[in-house]
Formats: structure tokens, sequence, C-alpha cells
């Protein structure tokens, strides 16, 4: 089994495991890029889509949605009856590193700013999910990365010190919340990089 020092692995899902972004949808939704862009800069924005993230229900929000922009109904209700489509695929590096960590019996787990709607939908099309130790899922929390709350419900809810910790994410406040409330941070770019950043940290996984 794993020595108890070594530390504990704690991913981000989108961008990290997850290609993710809306405007792959959006661009089929539109006919040119530019009507896309807007629409998602507008209307279906970044910050609309965090309060799923942090437990607003799909078919409210979208109500909600609709009656400020009630011409656009089609393309905002297909946000949440279309959403698999904003998936580009799987970051298969991490899914690597993730299944080699599992092998050698290292625990992992994933804090994720994610609609619990969603992130149920998911567990049988994304085999990772299942294959964590335990998930904090923003959405069912009523919290959101960066903020340093979400962070002390992981830990507290197994039993982890901070400083025993790795937290992973494609996003460099996140990775500052993260350090900021004591666990060690890697801001992810590519899997290459995020598998010699590990190795660095005590991790036995195969150097590439």
């Amino acid at each position: 089994m794993h020595e108890s020092d070594t530390i504990i692995p704690v991913f981000d899902l989108g961008g990290v495991f997850v290609d993710w972004n809306p405007m792959y949808l959006f661009r089929k939704l539109f006919e040119s890029e530019e009507d896309a862009l807007w629409f998602h800069q507008s209307i279906c924005t970044g910050d609309w889509n965090l309060e799923f993230d942090a437990g607003e229900i799909y078919a409210e929000g979208v109500a909600k949605l609709i009656t400020r922009f009630p011409k656009y109904w089609r393309e905002i209700q297909a946000f949440d009856t279309r959403w698999k489509e904003t998936v580009g695929g799987f970051i298969q590096g991490t899914v690597d590193i993730h299944n080699e960590l599992i092998e050698q019996d290292i625990p992992t787990f994933a804090i994720t700013n994610f609609s619990w709607e969603k992130w149920v939908s998911c567990l049988g099309e994304w085999p990772f999910l299942e294959k964590f130790d335990g998930v904090v899922v923003s959405g069912l929390e009523g919290l959101v990365k960066p903020d340093p709350r979400l962070y002390r419900v992981f830990c507290e809810r197994y039993g982890l010190a901070p400083d025993a910790c790795v937290f992973i994410d494609d996003s460099e406040p996140n990775i500052v919340a993260a350090r900021k409330f004591g666990m060690k941070g890697v801001h992810f770019k590519e899997p290459g990089h995020l598998r010699a950043d590990l190795i660095a940290l005590g991790l036995p996984l195969k150097a590439k």
C-alpha cells in the first residue's frame, strides 16, 4: 500500500481530465464564429454557467435566462439538452497518469466546479469518475473554486491535512487559493508537465 507520507493528488476535472468548452456547442447553433462568440460573451456567459456550478437547477436557470432573451430560447435550452456537446473529449495523458496512480494504490480525489445534475449524468460516460476515492462537487456544496471554504470542506470530509495534498487545476486563481489554504498546487498545462511535476513531488509515476 501507499506510504503514509506519500502526497495525495487532488484533481480538477474540466480542463484537466476533459476538454470542456461551451463554444463546441455554440458553433453548431450559429452560422458564424462571430455570432457564436457573441452569444457566449453576452447571453450564455461564463458567469451564468457558474450559477449551475454553485447549485442552480438547470431547468430553472435556463427558464430564467429565456425570460430575459426569449428570442434565443432554442439556443439557451440547448445548453441544457445538448450539454454533452460542450465536451470535446478526454485528455488521455491525464487519464493515464490517474490510472498509474491507482495501480500504485495511491488514493486520488477531485474538487470540481460542476453542476451536480451534469456530474451525475456523466458517471456512466466518464469511466475515471468512479475511480476517485472521493469527490467534492461545487454544485452540491453551494461553493465554487477559488472560494477557500470549498478546500476546507474537502479536507474535513476526507480527513486530510492541506499540506498532505497537491491540488491540480488548469485555473491559476484556483491554484493560488489552494496554496493559500495550505495545499501544494500544480498549474495544469498539459499531461507531460503534470507527470514531471508529480514525479518531482515523489509520486511513483513512470518518467516519459
